[in-house]
């Protein structure tokens, strides 16, 4: 079954393909610098495979062992996932205004805020990338998917769903992942919250209370839940302060701004703190040819 996907142009698939990639979860997720992306999913209790690469004016989506009656959830969650709505010539006109966003503007006229296919998800790893690399953070939920997420039924060359929060809200996540306890322990509290409010994820009606409603649950604190604010809720101003990441890509040779001072100088990027954020990382994260 085919899905497809128009998006606002212009629009930088190997921007979010490269983003993505990096952080894909062994098992669960594949991405490299020049193929598709494809992940493992479950809905309506099927579990199958979404595999999306660009065509025409958007992304076009082959899925495998889902319903035709799934189609439009499958949409609606690549829409969130490939920000495939955002208007980059607003975001453009806004963050070029600043001297050093306005040649990664330049360069990556297209560039999208990936969202979440599952929010879930995304807050578990939000949480096992709290103070580590992003490749860390990577390997550590590959392992978690490996020891607590069903095995895939059939052979596609992913072999793991990620787990469901019923999977991890009594599991131990620290001793299995040998990591400090208090951040299995928010795993865990992450997965009671959801189970007891479904709607944990849903809109939130501002940032600030968006941050609020994760930051009440034991382990998460406003880099955590700053961070789901922009990638499961797409909360386009959200902006994960104090992100090392972010801080290195503003050093222009006279040393890092601090957490602070980062603060002020967003103030101009508003509404579009998110996207300038990933305009930095993909800064950060971009190969050094010196």
């Amino acid at each position: 079954m085919i899905v497809t996907l128009p998006v606002r142009q212009p629009y930088d698939w190997a921007g979010i393909r490269a983003f993505l990639a990096a952080r894909a979860i062994p098992g669960v997720e594949s991405a490299d610098a020049t193929g598709p992306y494809a992940r493992t999913v479950q809905l309506g209790g099927r579990a199958g495979t979404v595999t999306v690469e660009p065509g025409g004016d958007g992304l076009v989506a082959t899925l495998a062992g889902l319903s035709p009656s799934d189609g439009p959830e499958v949409e609606a969650r690549l829409r969130r996932l490939f920000d495939g709505e955002a208007d980059p010539a607003a975001i453009g006109a806004c963050l070029s205004c600043d001297p050093h966003l306005a040649p990664l503007v330049a360069a990556r006229p297209g560039l999208r805020l990936p969202g979440a296919w599952d929010p879930f998800e995304t807050g578990c790893r939000a949480i096992l990338g709290q103070q580590v690399s992003v490749a860390a953070a990577r390997r550590l939920a590959g392992r978690l998917a490996e020891a607590f997420g069903a095995p895939m039924p059939a052979a596609t060359g992913l072999e793991r769903l990620f787990p469901a929060p019923e999977d991890l809200v009594e599991a131990d996540v620290a001793l299995v992942l040998n990591m400090p306890r208090a951040r299995g322990a928010a795993i865990r509290a992450l997965a009671a919250a959801f189970l007891a409010d479904p709607g944990l994820f849903a809109p939130a009606a501002s940032l600030d209370e968006a941050v609020a409603r994760f930051t009440a649950i034991r382990g998460i604190g406003p880099w955590t839940a700053q961070y789901i604010a922009l990638r499961a809720l797409k909360l386009p101003d959200a902006l994960p302060v104090g992100d090392v990441g972010l801080l290195r890509a503003l050093d222009r040779g006279a040393g890092r701004p601090s957490p602070a001072e980062l603060v002020a100088r967003a103030e101009a990027w508003r509404p579009y703190r998110g996207y300038a954020a990933q305009h930095l990382w993909a800064s950060d994260e971009a190969p050094r040819h010196d």
